[in-house]
């Protein structure tokens, strides 16, 4: 099984640009303390990297 993501929201968007929202929103959070989990891809990386400041990553099996 390939690894995953377990992404979580730890920061507020809201007086974020509309990219930084936009990328929040792609990623599939909806509000502060929202998880999700998603495949290890590089663009899943890519937008974890611009949004770094808002988000926590940990990496599961």
């Amino acid at each position: 099984m390939a690894k995953q993501l377990k992404i979580t929201q730890v920061r507020s968007s809201s007086d974020k640009g509309a990219k930084q929202v936009g990328t929040i929103r792609a990623l599939g959070l909806k509000r502060m303390g929202h998880t999700v989990v998603k495949d290890d891809k590089p663009e899943i990386r890519g937008m974890v990297r611009a949004v770094s400041h808002l988000v926590e990553v940990e990496e599961i099996n």
